[in-house]
């Protein structure tokens, strides 16, 4: 699974640097055109992706996650393969659009590996799983910056499709789905009615805004994305701008990278929502001064200190889940919070373009800055009048009698 994460996020972040230049290729727009429909192309696939995630999760929990990995995988290569063909931006549109169901591959293996875990180590495991796609992040904007610059926008989508074909031969081949009962408790075992899975996130506060929390954090993080090659080369200038945009997308996943396995495992030892609320005020303080950059370096060096910020969010956050919610609806539940990520990935882009379309980059990087710490206000809100006062008040309690 871990090279199978690998290839589908290193394939489909090849074409993010380009996606607003290959845009651009396509007639005589404006400015403020080609960042407006950067955004609205960039999130459109989520639309889609947010409406089937939790029809995917629920079936996974039901027949088994697989055959859906497989149809993921398959579904988004031919995405892909199809895009190297589009001429205009209409088409790119409706392609994106059409990826939006099969994506979710990345989501789904999680919840694969989340419930063959044992709770204890769910971060540490899960972190390493995530070092499959930020590795993949890492590498996908350099070689499609440099496959770009090299052969053309099109045929690099053409190209990357065969790397997202590949995922879905290492999951036919390569995996195989245990059940393994990992608990005692009756509640793993059970089976769960939609509505009984939605009053159980609703009933336990912490659980409930971490997965809306979900939706703000990847506004945050996906409002710059789509408008990020623009701003390299409004500070860098015009030569090379896809395999520079590829240096600063890849910044991000080398700092996730070194990062996001420790974070994982310090989940584990001193409790997920502590270390979830100290990445929330760090990536916001970080995001803050990328609106004063001048040159490229010092972008790259930001956007390197945001990735280790941000490394522990996903990792922390499914181990939490997979903490609080019984083992049988999990996949469900993992597939709601895969759901209010997409909802963010649909308002960020979308956001972030009409941001720097009306107001410039530096908008984006303080709307974005705010966002993050307001997520990391309530998430330490809600920890504190939910999780640490009343076990607090227990103890009290307790050596009072």
């Amino acid at each position: 699974m871990w090279f199978a994460n690998f290839f589908i996020a290193g394939s489909m972040t090849m074409v993010l640097p380009f996606i607003s230049l290959y845009i651009e290729s396509m007639g005589n727009f404006s400015d403020s055109y080609v960042q407006n429909w950067s955004g609205w192309i960039f999130a459109i696939t989520f639309v889609t992706a947010f409406i089937f995630s939790p029809i995917w999760g629920r079936i996974g929990d039901k027949y088994g996650r697989k055959k859906i990995l497989i149809f993921s995988a398959a579904g988004i290569g031919i995405s892909i393969l199809l895009m190297g063909f589009a001429t205009t931006v209409w088409q790119l549109f409706l392609l994106r659009l059409v990826m939006g169901v099969a994506t979710g591959f990345i989501p789904m293996s999680q919840a694969f590996i989340s419930t063959q875990t044992p709770k204890h180590i769910a971060g540490r495991v899960l972190g390493t799983l995530q070092t499959g796609s930020i590795t993949g992040t890492l590498m996908g904007p350099l070689l499609g910056g440099t496959l770009a610059d090299a052969f053309g926008y099109s045929n690099t989508f053409k190209w990357v499709s065969i790397t997202v074909f590949i995922s879905a031969i290492i999951v036919i081949l390569g995996v195989k789905e245990l059940h393994l009962k990992l608990s005692e408790d009756e509640q793993d075992e059970q089976s769960y009615t939609r509505k009984q899975v939605i009053q159980h996130i609703i009933t336990n506060p912490v659980l409930l805004v971490v997965m809306l929390i979900s939706t703000l954090v990847q506004v945050a993080h996906f409002s710059i994305q789509p408008i990020l090659s623009l701003f390299v080369a409004d500070i860098h200038g015009p030569e090379n701008i896809a395999f520079f945009a590829g240096i600063a997308f890849s910044a991000a996943g080398l700092g996730n990278l070194l990062m996001t396995r420790k974070w994982g495992r310090i989940g584990d030892k001193t409790g997920y929502i502590k270390v979830l609320i100290f990445l929330l005020f760090m990536a916001g303080i970080v995001y803050f001064p990328g609106a004063f950059v001048t040159n490229i370096w010092q972008l790259v060096v930001l956007r390197f200190l945001l990735g280790i910020s941000i490394g522990g969010i996903i990792p922390v956050r499914i181990a939490y889940i997979r903490q609080t919610a019984p083992l049988s609806m999990q996949g469900e539940v993992l597939g709601y919070n895969t759901s209010l990520r997409f909802l963010g990935n649909i308002i960020g882009p979308a956001l972030g373009g009409m941001l720097s379309g009306f107001f410039g980059f530096s908008a984006v990087f303080f709307v974005t800055s705010a966002l993050l710490i307001l997520s990391g206000l309530i998430m330490l809100f809600c920890w504190y009048k939910y999780e640490y006062r009343p076990i607090n008040n227990r103890s009290l309690t307790a050596n009072r009698g």
